[in-house]
């Protein structure tokens, strides 16, 4: 896939392949993306995650280094994003009773190579249904709204603090007239999108991290203009009928420990590409106690 630039003033990335070296805003492919255009590298919002506890710097590396083995759950995640934003793999009906047979096996082993999901016929049907029921979805159906925004651009730019360079990739960005708010948005799959659920899985995942470093390159990039502070909302679906849909914006206080976590991780990938070092979880006897809920229920039954 040829990439260019949708940024004035941006350079085209070069026909031969994507090498990032000016901030702005670019059309790549997914893979593209990932391979990491940035000459000497930079840090994603998955990867900044990845950094801070419960991981580590050691994980992080590892991931960097090791090739991804296909998940069933990353597959669908996939499939539903093409259904919704018409942008990254095809989806390949694979119409057979029986995947662990020899022949069906190198037929998956073929589309996954090409870089596309093979599915079956109910995991297909379900990804349909899923789509109609966002379309129907009051506020989601208009954000992703066909021929009403973009979907997948690629950001890059550099943290002025400590230099690193930094890359994300939004979902769908709509289009907006004169005066309104940017808006970026990001669709999630989930087994549960309630209020109660989505919270659960803000705090878990660290998705309000995500939010504050997605906000923060739309910043540094300038993306909205002299108008209002961009914004950036979650579609949460859930996977199974009927297929429910929350649509959320995290509030200051999470953005504001959001960008906190995002500061410590820069500081974190500064120090370990400057030393050539990416420590574990400790490097000395750890003095532990028990977790406070274990703490609590022997305290009561013992003490």
């Amino acid at each position: 896939m040829s990439t260019t630039t949708v940024q004035a003033g941006t350079p085209a990335v070069p026909a031969a392949g994507p090498r990032i070296t000016e901030p702005g805003v670019y059309e790549m492919s997914l893979d593209e993306y990932h391979a990491d255009p940035v000459p000497g590298g930079s840090l994603s919002s998955t990867g900044a995650r990845k950094l801070l506890p419960p991981s580590c710097p050691a994980l992080y590396r590892h991931e960097q280094d090791a090739p991804k083995e296909p998940r069933k759950t990353f597959e669908m995640g996939h499939a539903a994003h093409r259904r919704l934003l018409g942008e990254g793999p095809e989806l390949i009906l694979v119409d057979a009773a029986r995947w662990d047979t020899k022949l069906i096996k190198a037929r998956l082993a073929e589309i996954r190579a090409a870089g596309n999901v093979p599915l079956k016929r109910p995991d297909l049907e379900q990804i349909d249904a899923m789509a109609k029921a966002l379309a129907d979805h009051p506020v989601a159906g208009r954000l992703f709204q066909p021929g009403r925004g973009k979907a997948e651009q690629s950001l890059f730019w550099q943290d002025q603090r400590t230099g690193v360079w930094c890359r994300a990739r939004p979902d769908w960005t709509p289009n907006r007239g004169p005066g309104q708010r940017l808006i970026l948005v990001d669709y999630k799959t989930t087994t549960d999108a309630s209020p109660e659920g989505v919270q659960r899985a803000v705090a878990a995942y660290g998705y309000h991290q995500q939010a504050a470093w997605y906000l923060a390159g739309a910043k540094a990039l300038g993306l909205h203009g002299d108008g209002d502070e961009p914004g950036f909302v979650f579609v949460f679906q859930e996977k199974t009928a009927p297929y429910l849909v929350s649509v959320v914006e995290l509030d200051f206080p999470a953005l504001t420990l959001g960008a906190a976590r995002n500061e410590r991780a820069l500081n974190v990938y500064r120090e370990c590409v400057e030393s050539g070092r990416w420590p574990g979880y400790s490097d000395r006897i750890q003095y532990l106690p028990l977790p406070p809920w274990a703490e609590k229920r022997d305290h009561e039954e013992y003490m």
